[in-house]
């Protein structure tokens, strides 16, 4: 059996979680048969049973386009030259809505199954619309066309389910859950602490960690603007980087700089760190804080639990199947309201909410040894990527 996978993010090329999720399934599919990757880029490496060739998404064709669309229509082309290579795959398996035009074409040209994995939906991030404009309407017509003509679809969480039936006209039979995965011999609690030093974080003093794109679905501007109820001793780590927007990435700047009028322990490293280093953070943090507004999964909360880092997140979509609350952390209840965009109703309440679980765990030493020990054992029985890349094979094989 071959599969052929198609990504906008492959390594080392990885910015988000949709990028981690195919680098590791990818990986442990090749254990099982063989996998063609093709993805935005200049990769070109075989090994194995494990090729990947990337395909140029900087067009100069390009450079007269409105900036708002220019991503969408340079995606389109990309994902044509991605099948103008001879297709000899049995299933076709797609990676967010940047990759599912690549999918539709194959699935029509080449006549194989179409798999797709909802990583996000779009309809569930209006605020998308700030990035791509009209461009918006484009990528949601994508993903709306790609998911409807699968012919398998694989949610990441049982939520995530329940959105795809909301918002698409899918056949519940074809939609099978699958957890995201993590690499349980690689995120291992390290006493490593060279990253500490490089950035300044004081090693004698409790740090809460945020890791993660700046994009209104990991709202982290709602947990700069917590900063100021957190306990003054308790060190602010943002590892944050890749802004989706001008517009965001100057409201986080400003934001930030707000808050370090007031303390001088707040660590903005705004750039995404190699994963050696964020492994370090995850591993000597005292508190991880997750504060999405939407996350279908949120493969960040259990690598922090694989270092044995107690979570503070939002109680939203997928991440409610993930962190056990007062057992592997705490859950932040989340009263969004319930059209676009999804914004807390009460985002100082909801700030507040944040900074009391935060200090709740940094203030209990014992909650908080409980909470990293059950997170690691939680991890290691549910989101083992061995076991999840079977589940896939098993998928792909009542395709074929």
């Amino acid at each position: 059996m071959k599969v052929l996978f198609y990504t906008r993010e492959f390594p080392p090329y990885v910015y988000g979680g949709a990028g981690v999720h195919v680098e590791y399934l990818a990986a442990e599919l090749a254990k099982l048969m063989e996998v063609d990757v093709r993805c935005f880029g200049d990769q070109n490496e075989k090994s194995d049973n494990l090729s990947v060739k990337g395909f140029p998404f900087d067009n100069p064709d390009f450079d007269k386009t409105n900036d708002k669309l220019k991503a969408v229509l340079q995606t389109l082309i990309t994902c044509v030259q991605m099948n103008a290579d001879d297709v000899d795959a049995d299933i076709v398996h797609c990676h967010t809505w940047y990759a599912q035009f690549a999918g539709i074409v194959a699935k029509l040209c080449y006549g194989i199954p179409l798999v797709i994995t909802t990583h996000s939906l779009e309809p569930l991030r209006p605020w998308k619309r700030e990035q791509l404009g009209r461009g918006y309407d484009a990528s949601s017509w994508v993903e709306k066309t790609a998911i409807e003509m699968a012919d398998a679809i694989i949610a990441v969480s049982n939520e995530t389910k329940v959105d795809v039936l909301k918002y698409f006209n899918v056949d519940e039979d074809k939609i099978k859950v699958i957890y995201n995965g993590i690499n349980l011999q690689e995120y291992v609690v390290t006493k490593e602490m060279t990253t500490l030093d490089k950035y300044g974080i004081d090693k004698s003093k409790p740090y809460v960690l945020f890791v993660g794109r700046i994009t209104r679905q990991k709202g982290i501007i709602h947990l700069v603007n917590a900063i100021k109820y957190i306990d003054s001793e308790t060190q602010i780590v943002l590892c944050a980087g890749a802004p989706d927007t001008p517009e965001i990435a100057k409201e986080m700047e400003n934001s930030v700089s707000e808050v370090k009028k007031t303390r001088d322990n707040v660590i903005w490293i705004d750039e995404m760190l190699p994963k050696k280093e964020i492994i370090q953070l995850y591993s000597h943090a005292a508190v991880f804080c997750c504060p999405s507004i939407y996350e279908p999964f949120g493969i960040i909360n259990i690598e922090a639990m694989a270092c044995e880092t107690a979570v503070v997140a939002s109680a939203v979509g997928g991440i409610k199947e993930v962190v056990v609350d007062g057992e592997t952390g705490i859950l932040v209840p989340l009263d969004q309201q319930n059209v676009a965009p999804f914004e807390p109703v009460n985002p100082d309440k909801f700030s507040r909410d944040l900074a009391a679980g935060i200090n709740k765990i940094i203030n209990n030493k014992a909650l908080r040894e409980s909470m990293a020990k059950n997170g690691r054992k939680r991890v290691e029985d549910y989101f083992d990527w061995i076991a999840i890349a079977k589940q896939v094979k098993d998928l792909y094989k009542l395709l074929i």
